[in-house]
């Protein structure tokens, strides 16, 4: 499905009462299909879009950062993928699929697309849960900026490999710690929220873990 110019892949079904968005780089697309039925094991109807992102580093950074590995830096452009998930993603798949007005809206997926979903309820009330599978906590300055404006998200699930934090890449490795804090964070806040250690470093099973991070805040919700 067209939005906007960008080609969305949309699976579930018409009504839902979860609305799933998870913003995708061309990486991700090939296990898309096996991660939805996945997240279709669960017994809650949900629609879910796949939003393919052109320029990864740029689109989902909140702010610009030089490279952290290999050489290409952070342009901090996720102001614009928000809008564009305000203004016309969700707009138009409310319309298009009769999804209720209060339909719960969770932001997913893997990565720095899961730093984007934190970052994003920083910024609006609009996400009802966030699924953070592996997310780049590490980011710089993310610890100290989500500590000066909070995750307003009522159910968020995190989760780390438990081989992440031991990288000689001295930013990275600081993920460990920064995830530890801000899941007491989160929990000293009174939201709902979970921190779940997966064997492995963090390419390994990104498309479970991403489906495991869904269905946990589908079947959280109240």
């Amino acid at each position: 499905m067209q939005i906007g110019n960008r080609p969305c892949r949309i699976y579930g079904e018409a009504h839902a009462e979860y609305l799933l968005l998870q913003m995708t780089g061309e990486h991700e697309l090939q296990s898309i299909d096996h991660e939805v039925a996945a997240i279709a094991q669960s017994s809650r109807n949900f629609l879910f879009a796949a939003i393919p992102v052109e320029s990864w580093n740029d689109a989902l950074s909140p702010w610009e950062a030089p490279a952290v590995w290999g050489k290409q830096g952070f342009g901090g452009n996720a102001e614009d993928t928000l809008r564009f998930l305000t203004e016309q993603v969700i707009p138009t798949l409310k319309q298009q699929f009769n999804l209720p007005e209060n339909v719960k809206i969770i932001l997913g997926g893997y990565s720095l697309a899961r730093l984007f979903a934190l970052w994003t309820p920083t910024q609006t009330g609009l996400f009802y849960g966030i699924a953070a599978a592996s997310p780049s906590v590490w980011f710089p300055g993310w610890m100290e900026f989500e500590q000066q404006h909070p995750i307003q998200a009522q159910c968020v699930y995190l989760s780390l490999g438990d081989r992440e934090e031991h990288t000689k890449n001295t930013v990275m490795a600081v993920v460990g710690d920064s995830i530890r804090t801000l899941h007491s964070r989160l929990i000293e806040r009174g939201a709902d929220c979970t921190l779940e250690w997966n064997s492995g470093g963090h390419f390994k099973d990104a498309d479970l873990r991403t489906a495991r991070a869904f269905r946990w805040v589908m079947e959280k919700s109240r």
